[in-house]
């Protein structure tokens, strides 16, 4: 049945499929306003709901939609867009950006590993967890540094990127923070590019602060992880 839908559908119908995927999930997310249906993983359950239902296997889809995960470095780059109509209000903001960041990536890194750990996982869930602040190419990169497994660390990246799409804005209001900076910023550090594209779709502003903290973290997460990991920290 495989090799019959690996045949069926070429790699143009795989990313095909998954445009089309995120296209009814983002209608989806139009009409029913709810911070659980992020269209990111809305999609993301289609597609595996599609692979399960047809019996095909990752591998023949991870080939077939290669030309969506490409996709991933330019998107990433397009976010610089509203990184540079906003460089003067960045610039005044310049200390608190900087602290909020080393706090963020420094907490990102450690703190799930730990948790995990305290939890009875194994070493191996905790290194590849500890590059998840980053976007996924850089927690990927990262992840095979430091003898991580990349699909894995992919995964944490994404999964803390919905949650942080799905959450951050509920949880800032809870706290009474309704600076768009705030959340832009928090959103690009702790939720990658998944979050950063929640904050563009909300606040022009907020995406501006996304876009750095996305572009700082993966900077420092590609700096900080393995020296955590060379000192056996993660």
């Amino acid at each position: 049945m495989s090799e019959m839908w690996s045949g069926a559908l070429p790699g143009i119908g795989f990313a095909a499929g998954t445009v089309l995927a995120f296209e009814a999930a983002l209608r989806l997310a139009r009409l029913v306003r709810h911070p659980a249906l992020n269209p990111t993983l809305v999609a993301i359950l289609l597609v595996m709901a599609g692979l399960v239902a047809g019996h095909v296997p990752y591998a023949a889809y991870a080939r077939g939609a290669a030309p969506v995960s490409w996709l991933l470095g330019p998107a990433t780059v397009a976010l610089g867009v509203p990184l540079a109509r906003n460089l003067g209000a960045i610039a005044r903001d310049s200390l608190a950006v900087l602290v909020s960041l080393a706090a963020g990536a420094l907490t990102a890194a450690i703190a799930g590993p730990l948790v995990l750990a305290a939890c009875g996982g194994s070493g191996a869930l905790g290194l590849a967890m500890a590059p998840k602040a980053a976007t996924t190419p850089i927690a990927m990169a990262v992840a095979r540094e430091i003898g991580a497994a990349p699909a894995l660390a992919a995964v944490f990246a994404i999964a803390g990127g919905v949650i942080v799409a799905i959450a951050a804005r509920p949880l800032l209001g809870w706290l009474g923070i309704e600076d768009h900076r705030a959340f832009g910023l928090a959103a690009g550090v702790a939720g990658s590019g998944i979050g950063a594209a929640e904050a563009v779709a909300r606040d022009a502003e907020a995406g501006a602060y996304a876009a750095l903290g996305v572009g700082l973290t993966a900077v420092a997460t590609a700096l900080v992880v393995p020296a955590l990991a060379a000192l056996g920290v993660v």
